[in-house]
């Protein structure tokens, strides 16, 4: 971090690519970078947010990815990383932050959206992280984001004789949709980002997948639970039966997976 007046303060990073992006700002990666006016390259970004000397938020996008990664999983470990992007690989330096931060870097003036110097002109609107005061799309991505970290919690809180929604079965009309709307990414590919694959415990892998109105996190030897738009804070959980294994080997088999 230089010492001079272009200094950032390097608050935390986050990579935005194909298989890892923050679900909060789309149901897929092309979502996501349209959001932030970039174009969805299959090499993806690294996103650092951080203050300029005068507290204002900026957020720099890299194409140096594996330098991104490398901090993240340093941070992830607690241990230091000193996370400068080489200027070559800069693609842009953004105003404000796409998402919501806790922190703040110390010794300078609160966060606060800068104000309307020359580049901030040229990059157009100042970023913001999505609204999630209210139940909607960013809230629904949130919430499956927990319950894929939070795996083991959520599936003890479900009965272990539910049953599995089958197509034009009762009594879930909302969940039946989304199965057949699932299915159908296996026959037409989504978007890249829409159906993601990570590592689990043992062999088997957390999925998640995406749509418009509807969130799945599952697991590849377990059940699969469902968020819906239009039902404000409700996860409903879909048993395993006969069909659920094959759906989910398909979908793991379509899915984009983070580089190892």
């Amino acid at each position: 971090m230089a010492e001079d007046e272009d200094s950032l303060y390097v608050l935390t990073a986050v990579l935005l690519t194909p298989a890892q992006f923050p679900s909060v700002l789309g149901d897929d990666y092309p979502a996501a970078c349209e959001r932030l006016g970039l174009k969805p390259f299959a090499e993806g970004y690294g996103l650092v947010l951080g203050q300029d000397r005068a507290g204002a938020r900026w957020t720099v996008v890299s194409e140096d990815v594996t330098q991104v990664a490398c901090a993240v999983a340093a941070w992830d470990c607690g241990m230091e990383f000193d996370l400068s992007p080489e200027e070559r690989y800069v693609v842009g330096v953004l105003p404000g932050w796409p998402l919501a931060l806790s922190v703040s870097a110390p010794g300078v003036p609160e966060p606060h959206d800068p104000g309307q110097e020359p580049v901030v002109e040229e990059n157009g609107t100042v970023l913001c992280p999505p609204d999630t005061s209210e139940w909607g799309p960013a809230q629904r991505r949130l919430g499956a984001d927990e319950i894929a970290l939070q795996w083991a919690q959520w599936r003890a809180q479900v009965e272990e004789d539910v049953e599995f929604v089958e197509t034009g079965a009762d009594p879930d009309p909302e969940v039946r949709r989304v199965l057949e709307e699932v299915r159908a990414y296996v026959d037409t590919p989504p978007p890249p980002g829409r159906i993601r694959s990570a590592f689990a415990s043992g062999e088997a892998r957390t999925l998640r997948a995406d749509g418009p109105g509807w969130s799945v996190v599952a697991r590849t030897d377990d059940i699969a639970f469902v968020l819906l738009d239009e039902a404000p804070g409700e996860v409903r959980p879909v048993g395993r039966g006969e069909e659920l294994p094959n759906l989910l080997s398909a979908l793991d088999g379509i899915a984009v997976r983070p580089a190892a």
